[in-house]
């Protein structure tokens, strides 16, 4: 059985799609995820680790302190 829900090993940086879902599989945005990707490259997992150690606060509340 294939779950579709499964963070893929490593995502194309100019996929726009693969780089849409894991933004918000992490509750991030494209840009962030991007951003990621230049510091540690395309493995998903040190994306999340790059993300989740880059935040103080959630994302919720960085995006909305931009508004």
């Amino acid at each position: 059985m294939n779950d579709t829900t499964t963070t893929p090993q490593t995502v194309d940086a100019g996929d726009s799609a693969a780089v849409e879902a894991l933004a918000k599989k992490l509750d991030a945005t494209p840009e962030q995820v991007q951003e990621a990707i230049g510091a540690v490259g395309t493995k998903a997992s040190d994306i999340e680790l790059h993300l989740k150690g880059s935040r103080s606060t959630t994302n919720a509340e960085r995006t909305a302190s931009k508004s």
